[in-house]
């Protein structure tokens, strides 16, 4: 049988689409999801498979994830805390999280002696653009507890290949949007709140964003775990649209598709503190062109237009319009 590929984060958002994505291809995953009482798997839950095993554990075990890693060629790792409003309420659990998560997870795929490990970023790591388009040469700003747990992450991985020579790409994601995404974040939070009327509350509205959808990530992820080793071993590769929109413009984007021109208010709980907050962030993705032959396939409007329509077919999943961190 071929080697599983070791999904972290298989449940949530886009690691959902990453393990679908791998099974339509014929690949054998290995998904590994945060164990909780429920037995809940995240949007994995439906999913059946017979190349798919689902394991349930906890990132800051070790032991747990040099099991789950163990006959692994390919480790793609995705695992992690995202919320920033609540990495200001619970620092620490993020900073484990995520740091020592990705710690676990590269101790593992030394040991199971990966061919190849996809440590997935973000764009929060480079804080307020200094300039724009942003490449990979960016410097590195800890905006808010979860930037500064990525940078650490993005850092440790670094280090494992440097100085164990573990095969290390990381891709580092623009804005990620689409079906599946968090209520809580900002795109399903407009289309929530617009699908009950038109009034909106946000909180700022003039900072910018590079929004890629979902799809295109995955690409890139994948892309980026086949690649020859000489390519992209040791590198950070942004992916993003290289397209720049505020969020009061993109409130108004969103109103237009779903036809209801929107009231647009601020909600002092929405706001970011006043250093924390990102004010501009837009990719140059260059690099993922030249090395992984990589482009954005999904314009803004089309994946609002998807994303759309995925949450008014599962509308129970998105009624809560209240702020929740």
């Amino acid at each position: 049988m071929t080697p599983p590929v070791l999904v972290t984060g298989a449940g949530g958002f886009c690691g959902s689409h990453l393990v679908e994505s791998l099974l339509a291809d014929g690949a054998a995953v290995r998904a590994f999801v945060r164990y909780n009482g429920r037995g809940d798997l995240g949007w994995l839950s439906a999913v059946r498979h017979p190349l798919l095993e689902v394991i349930a554990g906890d990132l800051e075990d070790q032991s747990a994830v040099v099991e789950a890693a163990r006959g692994a060629e390919v480790v793609c790792h995705l695992g992690a805390l995202v919320g920033i409003p609540y990495s200001y309420v619970h620092p620490e659990e993020v900073l484990r999280s995520n740091t020592f998560g990705t710690f676990n997870v590269l101790t593992a795929a030394r040991a199971a002696g990966a061919r190849r490990v996809v440590h997935v970023s973000t764009s929060e790591v480079y804080g307020t653009a200094r300039y724009v388009p942003i490449d990979e040469r960016h410097p590195l700003t800890g905006q808010s507890p979860y930037s500064a747990s990525k940078i650490a992450a993005d850092k440790v991985a670094e280090s494992f290949h440097l100085a164990f020579g573990l095969p290390v790409v990381t891709v580092r994601p623009f804005n990620m949007y689409g079906p599946r995404q968090s209520p809580r974040a900002v795109i399903p939070t407009i289309i929530s709140q617009l699908s009950r009327g038109p009034r909106l509350r946000l909180g700022a509205l003039e900072p910018t964003r590079d929004f890629t959808f979902v799809a295109d990530t995955v690409r890139a992820i994948r892309a980026a775990a086949a690649a020859p080793p000489e390519t992209v071993v040791g590198k950070t590769i942004n992916v993003g649209s290289g397209k720049e929109i505020s969020v009061g413009d993109l409130a108004r984007l969103i109103g237009e598709i779903m036809g209801v021109p929107p009231d647009i208010g601020r909600e002092e709980v929405r706001l970011r503190p006043a250093g924390s907050e990102v004010e501009r962030l837009l990719s140059d993705s260059s690099l993922a062109a030249t090395l992984l032959g990589w482009r954005p396939l999904v314009g803004l409007r089309d994946g609002l237009a998807r994303t759309i329509a995925f949450i008014r077919a599962n509308p129970a999943l998105y009624q809560d319009t209240a702020y929740r961190v």
